[in-house]
């Protein structure tokens, strides 16, 4: 007899991970497999921004987490140099360290940026995941898999007996990686040149304080001979643990392959990098990756749903990878979720392409770009590469000599690092991400158009597609508490304000019609939530009276600019039957 679970997840990072914590939150039975005996030992993805910890907000991590990243104020001087001992090139504020910025990121969210490699979010997730029920399967090697009707027969072999045996589930999610199995099965069709460059990643441990505790980051970035060739733009040490815990990252020709690892090239690289040979290592690890440009253009077919770098792959410049496989998963359990218990139709599971794969496109896009931002560095110095180091010496002498030609290079390499916010300070590729589809019931207007730079600077909006603004109100004698932190825990809600009782009326008619329980969210003076600030009038968009119908993953699904006449219960049950796929939108 085959194993049944109502969702089977291949693949224990990011996406994988977080599937399971998402569907094991909400009560859905839920199997992982993943082909290795342990969860990742490579500190790949660390970078955690403020969308995605919202998501493990949303279910109850976020503390764990915290508890043992590194916290924001230690992520953000990033430093361009010719070495950690070396001449300086310039820095940058990044990841909203800036003060010129903080308050951009404090207002967007009631979260902070973290550094946390995918050594502690992927434990963090798991054990969350098991202990809500989640069954976890090691050295359980994917094979292959069928779809009917009625559900999906995945194949899997258990590599410690060799034993093959089906699992049969309802649904099946691929968050094998970047070379999924379960995407090269379902043959969904990929853009993108693939394999652009060849990069070197070697996990060490030397105490560095003395050269970087004064700049605290969690990269620096180093100008050298050959650093620009290939990898991500130029040679870097990324910190995992302040300060005594590296990865450096060295580019390599995909054509001629990876060069062999051996004590001597790993030690004369590191010395590179950091400028002096005065300093005790420890090599942990060191394996070659590669810097794709590859990204699905339909990332589910029928019962089956990929997530994560199976469907975007790309560099880790702007830290997207783990963050936006994350909030993949966040998008889709929910759906699932609906649909298993019966209260969505299946119709509703169309949306997570629809909404996902421009999000693919995106990513993967912006971070590939970043690596060719770099190149600006390069320009600013009248440089086409370094492989002749005279010029290079030559180049950055001019920049420290008086006059007109040292005044133009100068002011160019500042201008070129401070470019690099595209890649360091992006918020609002993190926030602004919109949906459309039968998810989502358009209210006649027009999406507000952006008064700044839309990759920069977010931009809250209540407008139907778009995550629910955060806004601190009060509770229970005036207790602070965010908007986001209203909604959400797989639920639907309402939020609405004084006027607005018709709609928590037919909220809960229509909950308990449908057995769907719906959170009703009341803001205003003499309501369960007040505003004293006034941010929540500020950011909402519709009258006192009005109502928004927002989502399980906090986006807003359908908005009604003014307070209800006689049509309340007719508009909201209109409103759920097209977003949980009974109806047609429209």
């Amino acid at each position: 007899m085959p194993v049944e679970t109502d969702v089977l997840v291949v693949g224990t990072g990011p996406a994988g991970a977080s599937a399971a914590l998402f569907l094991a939150t909400y009560g859905t039975r839920v199997v992982v497999v993943t082909k290795y005996s342990t969860l990742s030992q490579d500190p790949r993805a660390h970078i955690t921004n403020q969308r995605a910890l919202e998501t493990l907000r949303d279910v109850g991590v976020e503390d764990t987490l915290m508890a043992l990243a590194t916290p924001w104020e230690l992520m953000g001087t990033t430093t361009f140099c010719t070495s950690l001992a070396g001449e300086e090139l310039g820095r940058i504020p990044s990841w909203g360290t800036d003060p010129a910025r903080h308050a951009d990121y404090q207002l967007a969210s009631p979260c902070t940026m973290l550094d946390a490699p995918q050594t502690i979010t992927e434990p963090v997730m798991v054990k969350a995941a098991q202990d809500r029920g989640a069954t976890v399967r090691f050295d359980t090697e994917y094979l292959r898999h069928v779809q009917d009707d009625e559900g999906v027969t995945t194949t899997v072999r258990d590599r410690l007996s060799g034993l093959e045996y089906e699992i049969r589930s309802k649904y099946l999610v691929g968050a094998d990686g970047a070379r999924s199995k379960v995407a090269a099965d379902l043959e969904l069709p990929f853009e993108g040149p693939g394999a652009v460059g060849g990069a070197l990643g070697i996990v060490f441990k030397a105490d560095l304080t003395h050269l970087v505790a004064h700049r605290p980051s969690v990269l620096y970035w180093m100008l050298q001979p050959g650093a620009e060739k290939e990898g991500v733009g130029l040679g870097v040490l990324r910190m995992i643990k302040p300060w005594t815990e590296w990865m450096l990252m060295w580019g390599y020709a995909v054509a001629d392959g990876p060069p062999e690892l051996t004590d001597e090239f790993v030690r004369e690289l590191a010395v590179g990098l950091v400028g002096s040979d005065d300093f005790e290592m420890e090599v942990l690890s060191g394996s070659p990756w590669t810097v794709n440009h590859h990204f699905a253009t339909t990332i589910a077919k029928g019962r089956v749903f990929c997530a994560g770098d199976a469907v975007h792959r790309h560099p880790p410049t702007n830290g997207l990878g783990s963050n936006t496989s994350i909030q993949d998963s966040y998008n889709l359990a929910w759906k699932l979720a609906h649909v298993i218990d019966g209260a969505a139709g299946p119709a509703l599971l169309e949306s997570y392409d629809a909404e996902r794969a421009p999000i693919a496109r995106q990513v993967v896009e912006r971070a590939n770009q970043s690596i060719a931002d770099t190149g600006r560095i390069m320009a600013a110095l009248e440089l086409t590469d370094t492989t002749d180091t005279e010029a290079l010496e030559r180049q950055l002498a001019l920049r420290r000599a008086p006059g007109a030609e040292g005044d133009k290079v100068r002011a160019a390499v500042r201008e070129a690092i401070a470019y690099k916010a595209y890649e360091f300070d992006a918020h609002g590729v993190e926030h602004n991400q919109r949906y459309a589809s039968g998810a989502v019931v358009p209210d006649g207007t027009d999406m507000p158009p952006y008064r700044r730079d839309h990759q920069l600077y977010a931009q809250p909006t209540t407008w139907p597609g778009a995550k629910l603004p955060h806004a601190w109100v009060t509770r229970d004698g005036g207790r602070e508490v965010s908007t986001l932190d209203l909604v959400g825990r797989g639920r639907f809600a309402v939020v609405t304000g004084v006027g607005g009782q018709p709609w928590l009326d037919a909220a809960a008619e229509l909950g308990a019609a449908r057995g769907l329980e719906i959170t009703p969210v009341a803001i205003g003076p003499g309501l369960p939530f007040d505003d004293p600030y006034g941010t929540w009038a500020d950011l909402r968009e519709i009258a006192d009276g009005g109502v928004l119908l927002v989502r399980p993953d906090c986006y807003v699904a359908a908005r009604h600019l003014e307070a209800p006449g006689d049509d309340a219960r007719d508009w909201l049950a209109g409103a759920l039957d097209a977003v949980l796929g009974r109806v047609a939108a429209g």
